[in-house]
């Protein structure tokens, strides 16, 4: 598969990080029923991601505080590290249980498992409704063409990818697009070093996961244009 070769920026601007966040609006509506929320959170944990892992460790509790009221949200955790480690929590329902199971984590040096997490969402699609997957990483070492496949057979279970990118890599930066676009999620840069776009973020998927493209619109009407603009990209996918 011939990528393009456009050119990444090394760090998100506050209208990239808009626009991400608007796409997700456009995902179709989804449940019209209060129920609970399924997100899976993975996250690359290798020595290179340490200090934004210290960030999401303080912040995600808001991702639990904004969808109390659509029915509630469930959480499986998921890092990969070291030399082939990868890891799933159960289902987590409340923020004490995901930060201590964060907070016990350390990152360990060793390469991508992209991959493993796409085989694993799809593995758990199969077996129990999942509304979206979250990945947090900042390179890509494994062949595009694998994953942009691998990204194929989640999109056909219905999961979008929402891939949140630190940094400027733009191989990763590519590969990431792509997987977002063919399991018609989004795909968005970000600061490592502004913990409130990451924040914001994670709490706009999580209300997507938890009450679709409704409770997100009115998220983004209380949380403004950051939030609002999510939809652009997913109406492009």
């Amino acid at each position: 598969m011939t990528m393009a070769s456009d050119k990444l920026p090394k760090k998100s601007s506050r209208s990239e990080i808009d626009a991400f966040i608007k796409k997700a609006a456009s995902l179709p509506i989804g449940r019209t029923t209060r129920q609970t929320g399924r997100l899976i959170f993975a996250m690359d944990a290798t020595a290179s991601r340490e200090p934004t892992w210290d960030h999401a460790c303080h912040i995600q509790a808001e991702m639990f505080a904004e969808t109390a009221a659509l029915g509630g949200l469930e959480i499986q955790l998921c890092y990969y590290r070291g030399t082939g480690e990868f890891k799933a929590s159960s289902w987590l329902t409340d923020t004490t249980s995901l930060q201590r199971k964060m907070a016990a984590v350390r990152c360990l040096g060793g390469y991508t498992q992209i991959g493993r997490v796409l085989q694993h969402a799809t593995a758990v699609a199969k077996r129990h409704r999942t509304d979206a997957l979250v990945f947090v990483g900042d390179c890509m070492e494994e062949d595009i063409d694998e994953l942009c496949q691998l990204a194929g057979v989640l999109g056909i279970h219905g999961v979008p990818a929402f891939m949140f990118h630190e940094g400027g890599d733009a191989r990763a930066g590519l590969g990431f697009r792509q997987i977002a676009r063919l399991t018609k999620g989004a795909y968005c840069p970000f600061d490592a070093g502004s913990a409130s776009q990451l924040r914001d973020l994670l709490s706009a998927v999580a209300i997507y996961a938890a009450g679709g493209r409704l409770a997100l619109e009115h998220f983004g009407r209380r949380r403004g244009e950051t939030v609002r603009r999510l939809t652009q990209q997913i109406d492009k996918g």
